[in-house]
């Protein structure tokens, strides 16, 4: 599963994230919205004004949600073990 973070400079959403996701062993692209004009329209277009904004394979969602970041970490691991 591809998975992207969009995230923000100085975000502690986005920094809680990043790290659960490192902490899990779950690899993942990171795009700093300051930066990627394009990236940030995609983000607008997807109806989302604050970040961090996860793409995990056919989902998305906005800010920090430990239940779905469990899952991906979950779903990796099972992955991995196949």
């Amino acid at each position: 599963m591809n998975i992207t973070v969009y995230s923000l400079p100085a975000c502690v959403q986005c920094d809680s994230t990043k790290r659960m996701l490192t902490k899990g062993g779950v690899e993942f692209a990171e795009i700093d919205l300051s930066t990627d004009a394009v990236a940030m329209e995609r983000i607008k277009e997807l109806g989302y004004s604050q970040a961090p904004v996860v793409e995990a394979g056919n989902q998305h969602w906005s800010g920090f949600r430990m239940e779905k970041l469990q899952q991906i970490i979950s779903q990796a691991k099972a992955d991995i073990n196949k």
